[in-house]
């Protein structure tokens, strides 16, 4: 009996388990390590889209992850005073909600629980160090164990350490001048099941979405070239937030309050990942970890879900690790480099300035929801669960 080839992936959040069910599928030995003591549940809304959307068809999961969604009804536009001054439903051919919408800690619970009795997951570790030789990836982790596996993925995140490890400064991380802040905050009467996004001036964005936790997800956005403060410790980050916060107005009071509470706070810089080489050896990276589009696109969770499959397929199809990698990257690279071409303007047009800017988002933003607009975009728009493809093929292996 042929022995099973041994994967280690770095990252138990979408893309590693993704890849770990199909491997797992094609018989392959998967072992997951997550640097997390446990899944990581926290994070804000997702979206699965067209490839994406029938790979977790084909996985069995698309039911449990329709069950899950968040109940957004779509969004609104609002101004400070929390009038509405444009809306998008979730049954409009410009909506911005999407039917598979989903919190990322419940995707990723759905994902361990599909995977959990075929992948071996390791929590509360990571790896430190990576030896290659010709038939071997021997790795060093945390702990300072040491194993031995066929082939090395990771799968951890556009700040993964593993990626650093297989390629040094290599990739680029290209910061596109925009910064995010996201935590959970209770629930208020003015929380209703429409996502707000308020528009302030001074190129500031707020955004509350509903969740099927009882919760309220925020998030607030502003445009910096400042690329410091990225690397500032938590309680610098949030001074640089409330800063930022302040005069802003709508819910300014509330956001800022509950920034002094909450001890899940997660602010970063919005950034790409452009790496010239996905693959090092018997190495490689999937995921964020390797093309990370920004969540301005929407398609994060789309490519690594898309990116794995094809990962896993090309490696059940190839008899040798250097065949699929190469195969795996003349699929995926062209459906990359489409999805991380941001549309002109982006995300500046977004964050206007001045009032006059604020009023002019609001106003376009009612002129594109106004019913006219909606009815000519009905007559050329698809449902979304027609779409399967997103301009890439997705091969049956095996």
């Amino acid at each position: 009996m042929e022995r099973k080839k041994r994967v280690i992936v770095s990252g138990a959040s979408i893309a590693g388990p993704t890849l770990g069910f199909w491997l797992a599928k094609y018989g392959f030995d998967v072992t997951i390590v997550e640097r997390s003591k446990a899944l990581r549940m926290g994070g804000q809304n997702l979206d699965i889209r067209g490839a994406g959307r029938a790979i977790v068809r084909m996985m069995g999961i698309e039911q449990d992850i329709l069950a899950a969604n968040t109940g957004e009804i779509g969004l609104q536009f609002v101004n400070r005073n929390n009038e509405v001054k444009a809306a998008f439903p979730t049954d409009g051919a410009s909506s911005f909600t999407s039917e598979a919408e989903i919190l990322r800690g419940d995707l990723v619970n759905i994902l361990y629980n599909s995977t959990k009795n075929e992948v071996k997951y390791v929590f509360g570790k990571y790896i430190t160090a990576v030896q290659q030789d010709t038939n071997t990836v021997e790795v060093t982790f945390s702990d300072d164990t040491k194993e031995v596996f066929d082939l090395l993925i990771a799968a951890d995140g556009v700040r993964s350490t593993t990626r650093t490890l297989l390629f040094g400064e290599e990739p680029e991380i290209k910061f596109v001048g925009l910064y995010n802040a996201w935590y959970t905050i209770p629930k208020t009467a003015r929380d209703t099941r429409w996502a707000r996004w308020y528009t302030a001036p001074g190129s500031r964005v707020m955004l509350l979405r509903p969740d099927n936790h009882g919760t309220t997800r925020a998030s607030f956005s502003f445009l910096s070239d400042d690329k410091s403060y990225q690397n500032l410790s938590n309680d610098d980050q949030k001074k640089i937030l409330k800063d930022k916060l302040s005069g802003a107005g709508w819910e300014e009071a509330r956001l800022m309050k509950e920034m002094e509470t909450n001890d899940d706070v997660y602010f970063d810089g919005i950034s790409q990942v452009h790496a010239p080489r996905w693959f090092n050896g018997r190495a490689g990276m999937i995921g964020d970890a390797a093309y990370c589009p920004t969540p301005l696109t929407g398609m994060g969770t789309t490519l690594a879900i898309v990116g794995a499959y094809l990962l896993a397929g090309e490696l059940s199809r190839h008899a040798t690790h250097e065949e699929a990698f190469a195969a795996y990257e003349k699929r995926m690279r062209p459906f990359v480099e489409k999805i991380q071409k941001l549309p002109p303007g982006v995300p500046w047009l977004a964050h206007p300035k001045s009032k006059f800017g604020v009023a002019v988002v609001n106003t376009v933003a009612g002129i594109v929801a106004s019913r006219p607009i909606k009815a000519i975009g009905k007559l050329f728009s698809k449902k979304e669960k027609d779409v399967t493809k997103d301009d890439i093929e997705l091969p049956e292996y095996k």
